[in-house]
């Protein structure tokens, strides 16, 4: 991940820092992370990826202690556990309750913050000088939310109504959309998700029929955990799907725009492997990602039977095949 697909949101204020990090003294960074996707997950294999590329070796000078989360009480356990076992930094990635339970976990540990489902500056999670043990990567999902609409609507002026699949922690993303279809000519109907594992024909079938052709689908750690059974679904109902990121497209989703995620999580190990030298976390920008993609998968379009004039595969960034 290249520094300019990054813009400072945020910089950090000078503050005492007592940390000279635990891996410099014990010769071993442990970096805890609490989360709702498996272990296995790209964004986690692009962490680990980055992290060896700058020196650290699992088992020899790193140890990735990692909690997989099923529900929201698992966040506060997981984050209480990996103190007790005297991780270095704890990353807080993806929704708000993993920065809100890491906090309640440790007011001296630094924490490297991903937050993509919420607004960690607006929420008053981040200020230079209420939290210097916070840095990280901040991208504007709820701003990206009307930009993809904008987009896919640019790219299919027919486009008049869509299903939007949303869950408790995506609620401010639907709450967006639903803000921005007027002005764009369009009709949302939301179909909220509630128990795990969350029910898709249930919630196809409350949207009225001609609302069926296309299926939008905010972004949440368990949204994404799901994307190669929503794209499996999406194909199996016919219908044009829309996503967060382009895992989705890889896992058959027809369209989505996005920052990389996978580039996200390599920037953030940037940010530990700094924290892991000494800097402070007080003194690393917060930045928000700048680079986008338009991903379409060609293959799914012709599952689905949906034309692609040129115009459109001249305007993806990546098409796949």
């Amino acid at each position: 991940m290249k520094r300019r697909e990054f813009i400072t949101l945020l910089g950090g204020a000078a503050a005492t820092w007592p940390l000279a990090a635990r891996a410099q003294s014990a010769g071993m960074l442990r970096v805890g992370m609490v989360a709702a996707q498996p272990r296995s997950s790209p964004p986690y294999a692009a962490f680990l990826q980055r992290l060896a590329e700058l020196g650290y070796q699992q088992g020899k000078n790193l140890a990735f202690e990692f909690i997989q989360a099923t529900n929201i009480e698992d966040y506060a356990r997981g984050n209480r556990e990996l103190v007790t076992r005297g991780v270095s930094i704890l990353m807080a990635a993806g929704t708000e309750i993993a920065l809100k339970s890491a906090l309640a976990a440790t007011d001296t540990l630094p924490i490297v913050m991903l937050a993509i489902d919420y607004d960690p500056i607006t929420l008053g999670y981040v200020t230079s000088l209420a939290r210097p043990t916070v840095s990280g990567i901040f991208l504007q999902q709820i701003e990206l939310t009307t930009k993809r609409l904008q987009v896919i609507k640019e790219a299919f002026p027919d486009l008049r109504s869509a299903t939007v699949f949303w869950d408790w922690i995506s609620a401010d993303q639907f709450r967006a959309a639903e803000s921005a279809a007027p002005e764009l000519g369009l009709q949302l109907f939301g179909s909220e998700l509630h128990e795990q594992p969350y029910d898709y024909e249930k919630a196809l079938a409350q949207a009225p029929s001609d609302y069926r052709d296309w299926l939008f689908v905010m972004t949440s750690p368990f949204l994404f955990r799901d994307r190669a059974r929503l794209a499996e679904f999406a194909l199996r109902h016919r219908a044009a799907s829309v996503f967060a990121f382009r895992e989705w497209g890889d896992a058959g989703g027809l369209l989505s725009y996005g920052p990389s995620i996978t580039g996200m999580y390599r920037r953030a190990a940037e940010y530990v492997d700094r924290i892991a030298r000494g800097a402070k976390p007080s003194d690393l920008p917060i930045e928000q990602p700048t680079k986008f993609e338009f991903v379409l998968n060609l293959k799914t379009a012709r599952a689905i039977g949906m034309a692609t004039p040129t115009a459109l595969l001249l305007r993806a960034d990546e098409v796949i095949e």
